[in-house]
């Protein structure tokens, strides 16, 4: 077979050996550890756009560790599928290209944030194991890898929350607050996994669809993996690890830690729609899910705006935000229960809800690094410290003021385009739960003016008359991420009908999802 066409396995492959050699690099020379890092995470973009250009193109695709074929041939003739297998349609690859990008940005942003003496093998060992772990979730079609490569990115996730905890004591506290809610968390899915596995002896998702029969026992299985997932996600009311991990991660792993979260965002997608869909009470569902969503977009801006931290502050913000994503697809969800009656406006919620994703990443991403170089030159995070670092720090305020439009729904930024869809389709489901996100957006406006006026506008304070701008490495990585907020802005036609409409319909055509596996494709 060409190399080409082990593309899926490459995507992990490369960054999984990558973080092997780090601690060995490290011994001989600790300033190639970084660059190492950024290389091989750089690969995996590659190849993740490569693959989604082929999925896109031709369709989903299988992707069999050691055998040809996802299925084991019993001497009946019943085709069972055993194997390890990489399923990927257009919605994993949706995921899999923001994890491409926000791990390697994040690599290359750390290159001059991260302080060169002080474990830096291991911190960029486990940042490539937290990428590789968001890759496996994302991308697996077997459901207890998924919960394999949650545990490897939970593990990930807690060392890399407490990188600066030799410094100071909340890094730790943080860490362990995230442990035990990740302990909890994966205890439960593996719980769920044995209630499938008991019932219908397959750990395959597209074979548990084709014979899931949403038994009493599968409603408690759903029951469980949505709270569950949810959490992992960082949604209200289980969001109580979100703010401590947030703030107190180094801004480049809060970047990515984001983006882990969205993982476990989709594996909710995933189980709802592939796992049960057809069988699935979605009016009920979909509301428990609309409710997650209005929780989350109001607890997590009251309670940014009261905030004097700037990391915490944009913390709560990105909990916010993940109700505009629960808001969106939750409404598809509910209007899938009755088809007959426009069933236009559900897709358009759910394209919404999906598009956010990916903009969420990009903007926040953008925020928490503007935060980072703020604590880079100034050394804190408090606002009430801060002042006049216009003057001296200006692309950092251009970078920010884009992230904070795009935050808060300002054209002709990305955020305005997702909210929009979500705007205009939900008004159609529930006008008041359209205007919920609108006073949202403008409560965010307002908390982002806040942040804007207390660490940027006004005289330079004494202290910061020698602060200066970020290094370039930094610089960069934030203005990459300018341009694509923009670019997004500018024309979300062509990223809704190219990514994010695909990426929905393969969410919605359960036997599509089945068929790929079981038919034989």
């Amino acid at each position: 077979m060409k190399l080409m066409d082990h593309i899926p396995a490459l995507i992990i492959a490369v960054p999984l050996l990558a973080a092997f050699l780090s601690p060995v690099v490290g011994k001989i020379n600790k300033k190639v550890v970084g660059i190492l890092a950024a290389l091989a995470l750089g690969f995996s973009l590659i190849f993740t756009i490569i693959l989604a250009v082929k999925i896109l193109s031709v369709g989903p695709q299988v992707y069999v560790f050691g055998a040809k074929s996802p299925s084991l041939t019993l001497p009946s003739g019943l085709k069972f599928p055993i194997r390890i297998i990489f399923q990927i349609d257009a919605m994993g690859i949706f995921m899999g290209l923001i994890t491409a990008l926000v791990s390697f940005l994040g690599a290359v942003y750390s290159l001059a944030f991260i302080d060169k003496n002080n474990g830096i093998d291991k911190y960029y060992s486990l940042l490539l194991l937290l990428a590789v772990s968001m890759f496996g979730m994302e991308l697996t079609g077997d459901i207890f890898n998924f919960f394999v490569f949650l545990e490897i990115a939970s593990m990930a996730s807690v060392s890399l929350i407490c990188y600066k905890g030799t410094e100071r004591g909340e890094p730790v506290e943080a860490g362990f607050k995230y442990m035990v809610v990740s302990s909890i968390s994966a205890l439960m899915v593996l719980f769920a996994i044995g209630i499938f596995y008991g019932e219908y002896d397959v750990l395959n998702m597209a074979a548990l669809a084709s014979v899931i029969k949403y038994s009493q026992l599968d409603k408690i299985a759903l029951g469980i993996l949505v709270p569950v997932l949810a959490m992992k996600a960082g949604a209200v009311p289980m969001h109580m690890w979100t703010p401590d991990a947030y703030s107190e991660a180094p801004a480049p792993i809060t970047m990515i830690l984001v983006a882990a979260s969205q993982a476990s965002l989709y594996a909710l997608f995933r189980v709802v729609f592939s796992l049960y869909n057809i069988t699935l009470n979605t009016l009920v569902v979909g509301w428990i899910i609309i409710i997650f969503g209005l929780l989350s977009m109001f607890i997590g801006v009251t309670m940014a705006i009261i905030q004097k931290d700037i990391k915490r502050l944009m913390a709560y913000h990105a909990i916010s935000q993940t109700g505009y994503m629960l808001l969106g697809v939750g409404v598809g969800l509910a209007v899938l229960a009755n088809p007959i009656a426009l069933p236009e406006y559900g897709i358009t919620a759910m394209e919404g809800g999906i598009f956010h994703i990916m903009n969420h990443a990009l903007y926040k991403g953008l925020l928490f690094l503007t935060a980072g170089a703020l604590f880079y030159r100034t050394g804190t995070r408090d606002l009430d410290k801060m002042g006049g670092l216009a003057h001296s720090m200006k692309y950092t305020t251009i970078f920010f003021i884009i992230g904070a439009a795009a935050i808060a729904g300002l054209p002709p930024f990305n955020g305005f385009a997702s909210k929009l869809l979500i705007y205009e389709s939900v008004y159609r489901f529930n006008p008041l739960l359209s205007i919920i996100a609108m006073v949202v957006s403008i409560l965010t406006l307002a908390s982002f003016v806040k942040v804007f006026h207390s660490a940027f506008l006004g005289p330079q304070l004494p202290q910061f008359k020698e602060v200066k701008e970020v290094p370039q490495s930094m610089v960069l990585t934030m203005a990459v991420l300018s341009c694509l907020i923009i670019f997004f802005g500018l024309f979300p036609d062509l990223i809704v009908k190219n990514l994010v409409h695909p990426a929905v319909m393969s969410l919605i055509e359960q036997f599509k999802y089945t068929g790929i596996v079981l038919g034989g494709r």
